[in-house]
């Protein structure tokens, strides 16, 4: 897996990638006690936008992706102890453009879908012109 993007990103936070390759990737991520929002154990519906949207940004795998915009739903919870994965695929180019569909998966259930507007930069988003 050769992937040249989003290097320092926390597996623990966010995911370990599992599938790397042109235009796909998939994530797994393990919900854990630091993810929980109240006593039952639901996790923080942020993380697994964060799944996503890393998967998102592994599939189209180039240095300068940056997200543009995200059009998702949260389908069913997701809870401590839970492992889901995330499988993103690119639909075909669009220039500097990349529609991202992803999906999230706890086993067979289907917990979060989104489609995620990428743009690849012709420079890092935090380079400072000259």
């Amino acid at each position: 897996m050769n992937i040249h993007t989003h290097h320092k990103t926390s597996d623990s936070l966010v995911g370990i990638p599992l599938e790397v390759r042109d235009n796909f990737s998939r994530v797994w991520l393990t919900a854990t006690d630091q993810m929980i929002v109240d006593e039952t154990g639901l996790i923080h519906g942020g993380f697994i936008f964060g799944l996503a949207d890393y998967a998102a940004m592994i599939a189209v795998n180039h240095p300068n992706v940056v997200l543009g915009a995200a059009d998702v739903r949260f389908l069913k919870p997701v809870k401590v102890g839970d492992g889901v994965i995330a499988e993103a695929s690119v639909e075909p180019g669009q220039g500097k453009k990349h529609m991202v569909s992803v999906r999230v998966s706890r086993g067979e259930d289907c917990v979060f879908t989104g489609v995620f507007t990428c743009f690849v930069l012709d420079r890092h988003v935090l380079a400072t012109s000259n």
